[in-house]
């Protein structure tokens, strides 16, 4: 996340959450070698704030926090953003993953308001199915195109507040996929690629 860390930062709740902002994309961790990794940045900083090492100094009794959520656009890009985390963790914490310890959040796809003022009223759709089966008679519907476009209080509302979040654990089948399809989609047999795009073009 990076346009939301600031509403992230100003709607958590200080005493039981901590905010590690991730600008763009991290490092592929199905191609890189575990020094190019520490080397990063962007993956020391992440290696750093869980504290538990990694490697042959890994160790989860070290773990700082027991709820690592993934917080990313619900776009193509914030999806793969969420399958480069996963893979990295896969690859790297996969006791993490095994203990429960690993969930993304499930961010809103629709605003719907009606009113205005300080009479508007908000209720949010997590996707396409959800809004279907919504009353939107006199609803003003509107494309959440990220977390960015969240005020404080509507992704404390919508993502964070432990109430009213709806979170997705992640387990070892579920990073295994996102691994090969990491692998699949990035990695370097070029054939097998090709025929996956083209599956995909056929429907």
């Amino acid at each position: 996340m990076d346009s939301a860390a600031g509403s992230a930062k100003e709607g958590r709740d200080p005493k039981t959450q901590a905010i590690l902002p991730i600008f763009g994309k991290i490092l592929n961790t199905e191609k890189a070698r575990l020094d190019k990794i520490v080397a990063s940045v962007k993956m020391f900083t992440i290696i750093a704030a869980l504290g538990c090492g990694i490697g042959d100094d890994f160790d989860i009794k070290k773990l700082r926090f027991h709820k690592i959520i993934i917080m990313a656009d619900q776009d193509q890009d914030g999806r793969h953003i969420t399958i480069l985390h996963l893979t990295f963790l896969y690859r790297y914490f996969r006791e993490l993953i095994e203990a429960g310890y690993v969930y993304i959040a499930n961010s809103p796809f629709y605003r719907l308001t009606k009113g205005k003022g300080k009479k508007i009223e908000r209720k949010y759709a997590l996707d396409e199915k959800v809004l279907a089966k919504m009353n939107t008679d006199g609803w003003t519907i509107t494309r959440i195109k990220g977390l960015g476009e969240l005020n404080p209080d509507e992704l404390w509302e919508t993502t964070m507040n432990p109430e009213t979040r709806t979170l997705t654990k992640v387990t070892i089948e579920d990073a295994e996929a996102a691994e090969e399809m990491l692998s699949l989609c990035m990695g370097d047999s070029v054939e097998p690629r090709k025929q996956f795009i083209f599956e995909q073009l056929a429907g």
